[in-house]
């Protein structure tokens, strides 16, 4: 297909701006955010502190590497608004995404962040190939998850006009894609997958839509899965990178021109690769666990945030900023399912709670088509060994509400007799059991 292009004068100074005057940005805005985290969050000051640092010691970009680092766990401890380096009062709004024990991770915004967020929405989808008066479907989830009011206030910030769908109702997503004609479509990759089976199941051929490009972000996702999707719907599929902790998505994306690796807005977000067991800062082009510090944020200022990402940077190519490489893996053991964060403590957690059961589960993780599936085992105490099916079946609906419910994902419950799990040599059950083609 005919790829577009930006035209002249489309784009911010600061994407053509030289490294130099990156790297001053990026310094003067650096030390500017470690004084405000300092200043106003008591929990960041006391690790400055106790790290032996503070935020004049930061003289050049290489001096953040002396600071320590930051992680869901802080905000976990103090939830839900600890971090705030604002009174509550100032938010314009709130988000949350999951987090390891069941409580979300909550994330604050002041109306300047609000309007940052939507600006480099805006030229994410600018970079994309999107210009004002497109129609853009958003297909992502609305709600506590950043993924459709980040698309949506971006695509408005930009002219487009919103068709604020959501996620879910495949049937109405291509009713309304055939008679709406949208030019652009924000969705997660495999969710596309799906909208591309369900065109065929109702006779048309996707590759006849009106949808000339694709931003795809929320969960991994293949060189393989690009090609699927590109030759499947004849659609320039783009990759977006975002995530709540540091903005919500736009914190990169790739240009239409190249699609080469998501750009970082690094006017706004200092990016670095560190070893992910000693900590140590790698160079560009080792792979390793993404880290970023904010350089703008007001509400929640972040200092080298472990995203648990597993990436690479890259020199830049269609802008001046570097570009990170494909999400190669995770350094802890969240899954993604679906596009939502899932950790196995979540699903223990819930499983302890009910009565009947022991403590031993294994969620099994696979992919039916395009969509994944979950499956978690559980098993029966001891004491309910010989419960009848009505039990057994009443304990998995139960399960099965509240893991929706809390976690936010749709699973299948097996409630197995005790001992049915498999187990290691050292006793311990094998808690994922991912058999998704990677």
């Amino acid at each position: 297909m005919p790829v577009r292009r930006p035209a002249p004068g489309d784009l911010e100074p600061i994407e053509t701006a030289s490294r130099d005057e990156i790297t001053a940005l990026q310094l003067t805005r650096l030390r500017a955010s470690l004084q405000h985290a300092y200043d106003q969050v008591p929990h960041t000051r006391a690790k400055f502190d106790a790290a032996g640092v503070q935020p004049q010691d930061c003289r050049s970009l290489s001096d953040l590497a002396r600071f320590p680092f930051s992680s869901k766990a802080d905000l976990r401890d103090n939830y839900p608004f600890g971090l705030l380096a604002v009174p509550r009062q100032q938010l314009a709004r709130i988000h949350a995404s999951s987090g390891t024990t069941g409580k979300p991770t909550v994330v604050g915004y002041t109306q300047a962040d609000i309007e940052v967020w939507a600006d480099l929405v805006a030229r994410s989808i600018r970079a994309a190939g999107g210009r004002r008066g497109d129609m853009v479907h958003v297909a992502y989830g609305y709600g506590l998850f950043t993924g459709g009011l980040g698309a949506h206030y971006g695509a408005e910030r930009l002219g487009c006009t919103v068709v604020p769908m959501g996620g879910g109702q495949t049937e109405k997503q291509v009713q309304l894609i055939v008679d709406f004609k949208p030019d652009i479509i924000m969705v997660t990759p495999s969710y596309m997958q799906v909208l591309i089976e369900e065109f065929r199941r109702q006779g048309l051929d996707p590759r006849q839509m009106s949808v000339q490009v694709g931003i795809f972000g929320a969960e991994p996702w293949t060189e393989a899965m690009r090609r699927e999707i590109e030759t499947s719907a004849d659609i320039a599929a783009v990759d977006i990178y975002g995530l709540s902790e540091v903005m919500g998505p736009g914190v990169a994306c790739e240009c239409i021109e190249s699609r080469d690796g998501p750009v970082i807005w690094e006017d706004h977000f200092y990016p670095e690769i560190i070893d992910p067991e000693s900590g140590a800062v790698l160079p560009d082009g080792a792979e390793g666990e993404l880290v970023f510090t904010t350089l703008t944020k007001q509400a929640l200022p972040m200092v080298r945030y472990r995203t648990r990402d597993l990436t690479r940077l890259l020199p830049p190519t269609s802008r001046s900023f570097r570009r990170m490489g494909k999400i190669v893996g995770r350094s802890d053991d969240m899954l993604i399912i679906r596009g939502v964060n899932v950790f196995p403590t979540q699903i223990e957690e819930i499983v302890l709670q009910a009565d009947k059961l022991a403590g031993q589960y294994q969620i099994v993780v696979s992919r039916d088509g395009a969509l994944d599936q979950v499956v978690v085992r559980t098993e029966l105490n001891v004491a309910n060994a010989d419960a009848p099916q009505a039990e057994r079946d009443a304990v998995g609906l139960w399960l099965a509400q509240r893991i929706k419910t809390l976690v936010g994902i749709s699973t299948r419950i097996e409630v197995l007799p005790p001992g049915a799990i498999e187990r290691t040599l050292v006793g311990k059950a094998r808690r994922v059991v991912d058999q998704r083609p990677r």
